[in-house]
């Protein structure tokens, strides 16, 4: 017995009357009446009921009856998750995020986007640090990340988004912080004789890079305090008074007692840059909708006019 005799079955269960039923299958009625015979010879049953009008269905016809839909149901549902998961409406995505990014807006806003627009999908997040999170790219326990560090593109593919700009993290009590600057913006070289506390050197060098950049270039070498494992935990080692740090502007909505923020301005004002990393001729739809749906997202939060033709 094939499924394509189950949806024969069926069709006269519903229709009750052979003929109706084959003109609805677009077959002549006679090879439809020998299927029927066929199906009740292989199962050894009775499943119709002859009438002057039509047929009806015996109790184990009933039952077949629900047994058919159920595997036709079950069939066609496998291949419609089959195609849904070929479009990349089904699957997994693991999203690498670095400490900063979910707090700037854009991250957040793009993901629930993603997850509004892909239910079926299983999305998880993995929060790491720059150098993990392309070393779990690479080896396929990551599928995309959010990332600060510039990259070199060897076997990742780098989508630019956003550019913020970085601001200082002072101790509230700091002189900056009291001055009548405090409303305003400050020059790097009023922070020459400050203790800066660096973050992540090691594992996510990129804020680090940044501010020994822009302190250079605005002519002096910053003296360097203790180092924090993570961004919170420098502003943790600010808010007690150990030094200040450089931050990207998104971090002014991490409200910690004992912490003010302060604007940069000059032609040394360090920049922050997030990207997103996915890797080179990645085969999953889901992760190639991910791309596509954050790419559009950032052009939008930039204000960009939507690019006909552009995934």
């Amino acid at each position: 017995m094939e499924l394509r005799h189950l949806r024969h079955f069926v069709v006269v269960a519903e229709e009750g009357h052979i003929t109706r039923a084959a003109e609805r299958l677009g077959m002549q009625q006679p090879p439809l009446s020998q299927r029927i015979k066929a199906i009740e010879t292989e199962l050894d049953v009775q499943l119709f009921r002859r009438k002057a009008r039509g047929v009806e269905l015996t109790e184990a016809g009933r039952v077949f009856l629900d047994r058919a839909r159920a595997t036709l149901a079950q069939y066609d549902g496998a291949f419609e998750a089959t195609r849904s998961a070929a479009r990349g409406e089904q699957g997994r995505l693991c999203v690498g995020v670095v400490p900063t990014t979910p707090f700037h807006p854009f991250v957040p806003g793009a993901v629930r986007a993603f997850r509004a627009a892909f239910p079926l999908v299983l999305l998880t997040l993995d929060e790491c640090l720059g150098k993990e999170a392309l070393e779990r790219l690479r080896d396929e326990r990551m599928d995309v990340a959010f990332l600060r560090a510039p990259v070199e593109p060897q076997s990742l593919v780098v989508n630019p988004l956003l550019v913020e700009p970085m601001v200082v993290a002072l101790p509230s009590d700091h002189a900056l912080a009291q001055s009548d600057r405090a409303g305003g913006a400050l020059s790097l070289k009023d922070l020459a004789n400050e203790t800066f506390i660096v973050y992540a050197r090691q594992l996510g060098p990129a804020f680090y890079e940044a501010t020994m950049a822009a302190c250079l270039k605005a002519g002096f070498s910053p003296r360097l305090g203790q180092e924090a494992p993570r961004i919170t935990s420098a502003l943790s080692l600010v808010a007690v008074g150990l030094g200040i740090s450089l931050v990207p502007a998104c971090m002014q909505r991490m409200t910690m007692d004992g912490i003010a923020y302060r604007r940069l301005k000059g032609n040394a004002q360090p920049k922050a840059v997030l990207n997103l990393a996915s890797r080179r001729g990645e085969p999953s739809p889901v992760v190639r909708n991910f791309v596509s749906l954050v790419r559009r997202a950032a052009r939008n939060f930039r204000g960009e006019p939507e690019k006909i033709g552009t995934t």
